[in-house]
């Protein structure tokens, strides 16, 4: 009998998908790994198991204890259902202008949520940052996993994702594509791939315009759990070829493309990832296989990427979900130039 122990013995093996519609014509072949099919929804359920696992082997998490991190998104989901099945508390600590269905979604795994002001920098002691500090220090066995630094992010998908896309494209993968959000993903599939492809496959990075990867200053953008401020120590600057750079505007419109046309429902980081792919794809030709990583799925982005009012409020809106086009008003053009938008947030994975 095929019966899993426990959901969390479904984690990896995600499939690929060809990518067919929006893949202009005389372009490579652009296959999607479809990483909101594991059972957390997103790619981040890799490396929650996988620092859980590290953690408790070197004894920094012991029975009973009590997981802290700072994150409002995928990471702690994968936290939280790990630990629900090995017995530990969850603490995550978030910006205060998270949305509710997204706290409501930690909450219904159990873990207990502290908010914190969005508007302080993070070296701040009521920073999010530091207020997951502070309680790590303050409860009693706490440990806290820190992925921008945990060497078990990308050794997860050295260990895990790089091998299952060379396994599934027989070898045949000549670029890999993913978004940069602590670098983990990029740093160990990417180095995987290329190592067992002696140099041959591409690494390409996909990131938001204004993060520090591409070249930015960190100023303000929307795409979540992607780019950054500052550097992490999980990232290795040495594995990608090529960062591209793509605008909030372009990364929101192929989201809901792939929704639209490809049956697929995913993340604003996903289409940003699917932007940089369909680039390279052109570039290299048809005999190329553009591998490009899709981290989470769409459903807690209803209100914003998938929410046609609150695209248009911004100037991203270039047809609507019933497929009638949206004219900018110069109000739109202006909020899509650089510089500081209103009600942003900065959400880490």
């Amino acid at each position: 009998m095929r019966i899993a122990q426990h959901i969390s013995e479904l984690i990896g093996g995600t499939p690929l998908v060809r990518l067919n519609s929006v893949v202009p014509q005389g372009a490579g072949t652009v296959a999607a790994k479809v990483e909101y099919l594991n059972p957390g929804g997103s790619s981040k359920d890799r490396i929650a198991v996988r620092m859980i696992d590290a953690a408790e082997a070197s004894g920094l998490l012991k029975p009973g204890g009590t997981i802290v991190e700072p994150t409002s998104g995928n990471t702690g989901v994968g936290l939280a259902l790990v630990a629900q099945q090995r017995g530990y508390k969850c603490v995550f600590v978030c910006p205060d202008k998270v949305g509710e269905d997204k706290r409501n979604v930690l909450l219904a795994y159990g873990a207990e949520v502290v908010v914190c002001p969005t508007a302080v920098p993070p070296e701040h002691p009521d920073s999010y940052y530091s207020v997951s500090d502070r309680l790590t220090r303050e409860i009693d066995g706490a440990w806290k996993p820190d992925q921008y630094a945990n060497p078990e992010g990308p050794a997860s998908h050295y260990a895990s994702t790089g091998p299952e896309i060379w396994a599934d494209t027989d070898g045949k993968v000549t670029h890999f594509v993913a978004g940069i959000g602590t670098g983990g993903t990029i740093t160990g599939a990417g180095r995987y791939l290329k190592e067992v492809s002696g140099g041959a496959v591409r690494i390409i990075g996909a990131d938001p315009e204004g993060s520090v990867y591409s070249g930015g200053t960190g100023r303000p953008y929307l795409v979540e759990g992607v780019g950054e401020d500052f550097w992490p120590a999980a990232y290795d600057p040495t594995v990608p070829d090529q960062i591209i750079a793509v605008s909030d505007s372009d990364s929101f419109d192929m989201t809901r493309r792939l929704a639209r046309e490809e049956a697929m429902l995913v993340g604003g980081s996903c289409g940003m990832a699917v932007v940089a792919a369909l680039k390279v794809a052109e570039e290299a030709g048809p005999d190329a296989l553009v591998v490009v990583l899709l981290p989470d799925g769409g459903r807690g982005y209803m209100a914003k990427i998938f929410n046609d009012a609150w695209m248009s409020s911004y100037g991203f809106l270039r047809s609507r979900l019933d497929g009638s086009t949206e004219e900018s008003t110069v109000g739109d053009v202006l909020r899509g130039k650089s510089g500081a938008l209103p009600d942003l947030v900065h959400t880490h994975p």
